[in-house]
């Protein structure tokens, strides 16, 4: 299976900084006319934030999950020149180049359990599979980020997962491991059985292209990392990662089962 391409765009015009996290991303509106969430390469998680945001984010949506459309965008360095704030500004200025966006989704309300918003068990646990598949730290009661949008629930917000690429010494080890944190998941008491999420998830990620996948992070994102002779190098190990990752999944949902049924 081929990952889905991704556009290139440029940015236009500043709209507005978005405040609730710490990276202070911000909506822009790009060349086609849409407006976008836009995530700098210039924030404090630095690039590694992209990387994961964009390879998760894609692993979601071949899984058919409401993730919104990324795309990567071109910022100029005059780009936001009149936005007066200078926390703001440093970060355009340390940002130029490509970043990454999302689909802006106007008018979206944060997913919360006291919404009573209808989840199916089958959804719920394909959300938490996911998760726990990409390491994503980020989808307990304490930071959600998930969106209820058009009636459907939208996965946003995965600069925190993969987690393994910020120390590469012995990730290989680690692909298989499981992933306790699937016991805090929101939506954990509401999924169903995670074997079934299980052969849904790799029967759809069957055949995955993950070298186009990996291929899809700009060069400028990566490097730096004296484990690895080139980027070549580091690109092959996020396909081994993944590979291992998906070929081990029997640890991770046990993991996440255990604390579904309470059992352990």
């Amino acid at each position: 299976m081929k990952p889905p391409s991704i556009r290139t765009l440029q940015a236009e015009r500043y709209v507005t900084p978005l405040r609730q996290g710490g990276s202070l991303p911000a909506v822009i509106e790009a060349d086609d006319g849409q407006q976008y969430v836009m995530k700098f390469a210039g924030a404090g998680q630095g690039p590694k934030a992209l990387i994961a945001e964009l390879i998760s984010g894609e692993i979601g949506r071949s899984l058919g999950l409401n993730v919104p459309e990324l795309v990567l965008i071109q910022m100029d360095p005059h780009f936001g020149r009149s936005e007066p704030d200078p926390e703001i500004q440093d970060l355009l200025q340390g940002s130029v180049g490509l970043n990454l966006g999302l689909a802006y989704l106007p008018s979206a309300v944060e997913y919360s359990p006291m919404l009573k918003f209808p989840v199916s068990r089958e959804e719920a646990a394909n959300i938490v599979w996911f998760d726990a598949f990409v390491t994503n730290v980020d989808r307990t009661a304490r930071n959600v980020n998930m969106l209820i949008w058009q009636e459907q629930i939208w996965l946003i917000d995965h600069g925190a997962s993969l987690y393994f690429h910020h120390s590469w010494p012995g990730y290989a080890e680690r692909a298989a491991s499981a992933f306790p944190l699937s016991r805090q998941h929101v939506l954990l008491a509401k999924a169903g059985n995670l074997a079934a999420a299980d052969v849904q998830a790799k029967a759809l990620l069957a055949g995955m292209d993950w070298r186009g996948l990996v291929e899809m992070i700009p060069a400028e994102w990566l490097g730096g990392e004296e484990i690895f002779a080139d980027i070549a190098d580091q690109r092959q190990a996020y396909v081994d990662y993944l590979t291992a990752r998906l070929a081990g999944s029997a640890s991770f949902v046990q993991e996440a089962e255990k604390g579904r049924t309470g059992n352990g």
